[in-house]
């Protein structure tokens, strides 16, 4: 009994490490569990990573002071306290417009990870994404120097950017863009799935490991691969037209490529497809197999997916809501035009 029991074991233990291997193989990787490695990955020379920069930005991300509204702020469409995003089939943004392409909000979450931001790629880095919200007319709705005035007008964020940069530090638009963005690229999510890649065999149930093992065998992993499982730009509609393509106007960019969406902390990143037309999961493995791969996916097969993009679910950082600082006399008002 006891030999049985240590052989179904050792099988159990090398099944595991040759899933590894081929989920590798797949171009499938993990958050490293080295803080130091993870460092190396999510770090900007140019604009490094320090706690002070880390608690300005954070304190700048939830700050809806920044748009030309006052009541709109980063955190507004990518949304902390679920998935990153905003929940909704297009983003809504000054004065209640909706996105004019029907496009939603991709999580914020794992961002620092991807290849392109933004749904048609445009931007390479955070730090050039962090601009484009705060500036679009359908979103923030600020100019650049609206931001640069509430920032200055508040002795506290002078302070916070004297000792997050230096004595001299201007504060430009730019420079609040780019403390913005050292706060999203601290945004990590490692998950189990990440654990089970990094050595801990166990960390995955079997049924989850089944439906990883289903995610690479469909083809799953030709789109979304890497450490973000996405994030790069693709084809889409491959072989087959998407159901809900002709709701809003988006076609990807001028090679019509599409930014991938990552499907880390997908259980909670609903709506899915760049206009937001499925929100089930399994319906949306399922539409995807069809126009991308031409795969029949069954429900089974969905299922199992499904189950293993649980193993997705992400420990999230501990984010507790900054106390803003008070505006003063020189803050500019909130405009709602």
């Amino acid at each position: 009994m006891k030999i049985a029991i240590s052989m179904a074991l050792a099988t159990a233990s090398l099944v595991a490490a040759n899933l590894v291997d081929i989920a590798k193989e797949a171009g499938l990787k993990a958050i490293p569990s080295s803080k130091a490695e993870l460092m190396k990955l999510i770090d900007n020379e140019k604009n490094k990573i320090t706690d002070a920069k880390v608690e300005l930005g954070k304190t700048l991300y939830f700050d809806p002071r920044l748009s030309k509204s006052g009541i709109i702020s980063c955190n507004t469409c990518h949304n902390l306290g679920e998935g990153g995003d905003d929940g909704i089939s297009a983003s809504i943004g000054h004065q209640w417009s909706e996105n004019p392409h029907h496009l939603n909000a991709p999580t914020v979450y794992n961002a620092v990870f991807f290849d392109a931001q933004f749904w048609d790629g445009r931007d390479a880095d955070l730090e050039k994404q962090a601009q484009g919200p705060m500036q679009a007319a359908p979103e923030m709705a600020a100019t650049k120097e609206h931001v640069a005035a509430v920032v200055s007008s508040m002795p506290p964020y002078v302070k916070a950017f004297q000792k997050a940069y230096s004595k001299d530090v201007k504060i430009t638009f730019e420079k609040v863009a780019d403390t913005i963005a050292v706060f999203e690229r601290t945004l990590v999510t490692p998950s189990v799935y990440d654990d089970f890649l990094n050595g801990n065999k166990n960390a995955m149930t079997q049924a989850e490991k089944e439906g990883l093992q289903t995610f690479i065998d469909k083809g799953c992993v030709t789109c979304h691969n890497g450490i973000a499982l996405g994030g790069g730009m693709n084809a889409f509609n491959v072989v087959d037209t998407y159901e809900f393509q002709n709701i809003g106007d988006f076609k990807g960019d001028a090679s019509g490529m599409v930014k991938v969406a990552s499907l880390r902390n997908v259980t909670q990143t609903a709506p899915y497809f760049h206009n937001g037309q499925y929100w089930n999961l399994k319906d949306a493995i399922k539409e995807m197999g069809r126009i991308q791969l031409g795969s029949v996916i069954t429900d089974k097969e969905a299922a199992s997916i499904e189950t293993f993009f649980g193993a997705l679910d992400g420990r999230k950082p501990t984010v507790i809501y900054p106390m803003l600082p008070a505006s003063t006399a020189t803050t500019p008002r909130p405009d709602m035009n």
